[in-house]
């Protein structure tokens, strides 16, 4: 959740890390806050509550000299967000401080210790128990500062990433991890940064190193990088790897927000997506990062899909598509409730984890178990590095490129177009789609970017209008049937995360069963009414709204009459292939979503209690 940037080498820290913490920004920004060593060795903190603006306004005319310094921009866990709970944390003496994103499970035990032995919290937070801890030790051993940072690591239960910074080290930071994300960036000139994930780095330098979990780096001017298991002081050989992530991806490129920019981005990630994976001429689907595992997907019983929030969506739609076409069982699980269960899972399972980040703290603890029990465990992440690419046997990235709305937009249709892939894939390979439809499908999958274009082309103004008819509204309710049904689970995913608006995602025909109760002159309803088998159904469903005085906002097929008689606005999408619908009929919620939370003068791309990236559970 949080965002760690840390700095040491010749240049001057300040400028790099302050820049780092806007980049990292969407990881967290209930507060953030800065810790640099001068040239007279004094250790200079700053922390404010709220953004890092308020931070870089209350360090104007202050010391910000150095040549090394550690920030950090925080999501809340342990204590409210405040100047006090802000990280940097810092020893008594104030020789030490110390960033970390994660959560330390034990703190409550260790600070009850470090009580008894006189020492005194400012905070509320679980990390300042760390920094004393470090401190402690090093007062009862004659041991190195790193060293006192890995015994101290070695007490500690819980997920960390951690940089700490001493008065009495001047020319070096320590740095580890543990199920919470850190890479090191190798600079030209003897220079390293390090980040929660490579935003921050990108601007400096290609060359990356990304710890392992149970690593404990060591960065030294003069020593450069070393990187040591923490149980075992094992010296390991960091492996540095090139990004290829571009600095102009991080920028908004003229558009209000990075949200609106990345819903306009979905034509070409989609495009990225299938890019060398699809040959409609040729007729064949490939997906290279898994193609040693295809006859073991054709023959596994059921396929496991673990993911939360948005990717758990579009798992939904991938189990529909796989089924349909492949007859594969296929199950879907948000991870968060899959490793608390005692799940059934044997060694002729697959489980596919889906995340975004490829850092869920949730999907990562589900795959663990998943491989304990001798499962075979796939991947679908946007992230190149992240720990899940890393963990499983094989898996494919989305190739949709940095995503840095809190919202996600282009990330859900990126994994619906892998996991429509693989559907095809499958389907082709067990022979349980006909070579015609195989080909239809291939082509209409092609087709989708310009079918994507359409729609933000020819709807924004009347969406922008709609908009304003319901930017008022208190709850919604969003309808689908068949795979549309995890579209309207995302639509009033969104409409709540950025807008505020209490929104349910339902099977249309559910809403008989329950929510019909809601439903009055203030409600609008958005529905899903495509042509399709369920098309007729879906007309009812309208019907019963409409004679409870409902406001019905219809996503229709082009040229459709029937239901835009009925509805009170409808916005119309190019006609598809029914498996294919869902890439469409996402764009014009995601739009709606975003200008309603514009005219109700909320944050769009950092709303309120969320992060990006959720690394603790």
């Amino acid at each position: 959740m949080c965002g760690i940037v840390a700095y040491i080498g010749q240049k001057q820290a300040y400028p790099i890390i302050i820049n780092g913490l806007k980049r990292l920004e969407y990881r967290g920004y209930d507060s953030a806050g800065i810790a640099l060593l001068n040239n007279q060795q004094d250790l200079n903190i700053y922390k404010r509550k709220g953004k890092v603006s308020n931070l870089e306004e209350f360090a104007t005319g202050k010391d910000i000299s150095g040549t090394i310094g550690i920030g950090h921009t925080r999501w809340a866990t342990h204590g409210e967000p405040n100047d006090v709970n802000a990280h940097p944390h810092f020893s008594e003496n104030g020789d030490l401080a110390l960033i970390h994103n994660g959560i330390i499970e034990n703190y409550d035990s260790l600070k009850h210790e470090l009580l008894k032995a006189g020492y005194t919290f400012r905070s509320e937070t679980d990390t300042e128990v760390l920094v004393h801890l470090i401190d402690d030790i090093q007062k009862k051993t004659d041991v190195s500062f790193a060293e006192s940072v890995r015994l101290a690591l070695e007490q500690v239960v819980g997920a960390y990433a951690i940089v700490v910074i001493s008065k009495n080290n001047p020319n070096r930071l320590v740095a580890a991890r543990k199920s919470s994300p850190l890479v090191v960036g190798i600079g030209t000139e003897g220079d390293f940064y390090l980040a929660s994930d490579a935003t921050p780095i990108v601007e400096y330098t290609k060359d990356v190193v990304y710890l392992n979990d149970m690593e404990i780096a060591i960065v030294d001017r003069t020593e450069g990088l070393k990187v040591y298991n923490i149980n075992s002081s094992e010296e390991k050989i960091p492996y540095i790897q090139q990004l290829e992530l571009q600095l102009e991806a991080l920028e908004k490129g003229g558009y209000d927000h990075f949200m609106l920019k990345e819903i306009h981005e979905q034509p070409r990630s989609i495009r990225d997506c299938f890019r060398g994976r699809l040959n409609v001429a040729e007729g064949w689907v490939s997906l290279g990062g898994i193609k040693d595992y295809e006859n073991k997907l054709i023959a596994a019983p059921r396929l496991i899909m673990v993911a939360c929030g948005t990717s758990w969506h579009a798992c939904t739609v991938g189990e529909y598509l796989i089924e349909d076409l492949a007859r594969i069982n296929v199950e879907v699980e948000y991870a968060s409730e899959f490793r608390y269960r005692n799940p059934i899972i044997t060694e002729n399972d697959i489980v596919i984890a889906v995340s975004q980040s490829g850092e869920t703290a949730d999907t990562l603890a589900a795959l663990e178990l998943a491989k304990s029990k001798g499962a075979t465990i796939l991947g679908i992440c946007n992230v190149v590095g992240s720990s899940i690419s890393r963990i499983t046997d094989a898996g494919s990235y989305t190739h949709a490129g940095p995503e840095i709305g809190v919202a996600s937009t282009k990330a859900f249709t990126a994994q619906v177009t892998v996991l429509t892939l693989m559907a095809l894939m499958l389907a082709h390979k067990k022979g349980t789609i006909s070579e015609s439809k195989y080909r239809t499908l291939l082509a209409e999958l092609d087709a989708i970017p310009e079918k994507v274009q359409k729609v933000l082309d020819s709807s924004d103004k009347l969406i922008q209008d709609i908009a304003s008819l319901y930017s008022k509204a208190t709850n919604a309710l969003y309808l689908g049937r068949g795979n549309c049904f995890p579209v309207a689970l995302e639509g009033a995913l969104k409409l709540k995360e950025i807008s505020y608006i209490h929104a349910e995602g339902y099977p249309a025909a559910e809403m008989k069963h329950g929510p019909i109760a809601l439903i009055d002159e203030e409600m609008p309803v958005f529905v899903i009414a495509t042509q399709g088998p369920s098309y007729e159904k879906v007309v009812s469903n309208i019907q019963e709204v409409k004679a409870r005085k409902g406001k019905v906002v219809a996503i229709v097929t082009e040229g459709d009459v029937h239901v835009k008689a009925m509805a009170d606005q409808v916005i119309e999408i190019p006609k598809t292939d029914e498996h294919l619908v869902p890439l469409l009929a996402t764009i014009p919620f995601q739009l709606l979503s975003y200008y309603i939370a514009i005219m109700r003068g909320c944050n769009v791309d950092q709303p309120r209690n969320l992060a990006k990236s959720v690394t603790v559970e």
